[in-house]
């Protein structure tokens, strides 16, 4: 007999959540702020994903389910899923309860229908990370804690590295970029002193600092050398994780899908998307890539019903909700 699930995909800026009904038909969906407790505390973080599963369960008639499934993200180590596994346990909404970082829900929901649960996903938005998976459960996985883990990049990373070129270009410390003419005339600003002043005053707050990363990449398709090789750098990452998790996994001589999600890479940028297909091709040459059109929370959906045992029929139904 089948078993409701509760599927949680909280990402820094939104969440996800959808009760799932035996036979693999959504009943409730809502859609919360982001998840970040490393800023908040876990309780509050919590408290954000509360709000939205109360509104899930209203739709479905319910306030329990027999599995949460909660692809989370700041869940970078072990400890961490503990942790977060424990507080959902706490608030009664299922005894079973498994926590993933929510790059897990970015592999589950980009294999094929038929495809079981195997491969290596990249996952590039504010930052970076990556996870690999095999049906027999083992994984492969970074801290993905930033720089101190060996962390390079991510749409966080691309900006800061593309104002520091560009603050140097324009005093002399460092060579030339048309970076300091393309951040500041974003931001309405005469020149990159000015736009230092405006973000250090909060002038211009430091929440729009993701908005160079489209500038860069603007500014790299018009041929500038430092901004595309900040764009090539980020491929290089993209493709030094995945051959990594795959070599991990016994995958890199293996035909195995590498699936790329997140904004940075969803956004298929033709210099980056082409060179990372370009050295995956010499890396791993039986790797398939595709980018990831699915919402990661049929991921953390299909994960609890792998966990709860449901048959393919159900995951076909839950697949066929969320179909782009």
């Amino acid at each position: 007999m089948g078993m409701t699930v509760l599927a949680v995909d909280a990402g820094n800026s939104k969440t996800d959540v959808a009760v799932v009904a035996a036979d693999g038909t959504v009943v409730g969906a809502a859609r919360g702020g982001g998840f970040q407790p490393p800023k908040v505390g876990v309780e509050a973080a919590v408290d954000v994903l509360a709000d939205a599963v109360g509104r899930a369960f209203e739709q479905a008639g319910t306030d329990t389910v027999g599995h949460v499934s909660a692809c989370l993200a700041n869940a970078d180590l072990p400890v961490e899923e503990r942790e977060l596994a424990d507080a959902l346990r706490a608030r009664g909404w299922s005894s079973s309860v498994t926590v993933r970082n929510d790059t897990f829900a970015v592999l589950r929901a980009g294999l094929l229908e038929d495809a079981e649960p195997r491969g290596v996903a990249v996952v590039c938005g504010a930052g970076v990370n990556c996870a690999g998976m095999l049906p027999d459960g083992r994984t492969a996985r970074f801290p993905a804690i930033g720089k101190i883990s060996g962390d390079w990049g991510g749409g966080g990373g691309l900006a800061e590295e593309a104002l520091w070129y560009a603050a140097r270009a324009e005093d002399g410390r460092g060579g030339p970029t048309a970076l300091m003419r393309t951040l500041p005339a974003h931001f309405g600003e005469p020149s990159m002193y000015a736009l230092i002043e405006a973000l250090h005053l909060g002038r211009v707050p430091l929440e729009r600092r993701h908005e160079c990363t489209p500038v860069l990449f603007a500014t790299a398709a018009d041929g500038d050398p430092v901004a595309r090789s900040l764009v090539d750098r980020m491929a290089d990452e993209v493709v030094a994780m995945s051959t990594v998790a795959l070599r991990r996994l016994d995958l890199l001589d293996e035909a195995a899908p590498v699936l790329l999600g997140g904004s940075v890479l969803a956004a298929r940028h033709p210099q980056l998307d082409g060179r990372i297909r370009e050295l995956l091709a010499e890396r791993a040459p039986k790797a398939t890539v595709r980018v990831v059109a699915e919402r990661p929370v049929l991921g953390a959906a299909l994960l609890g019903l792998d966990t709860v045992g449901a048959s393919p029929d159900v995951h076909a139904r839950v697949r066929s909700h969320y179909s782009p």
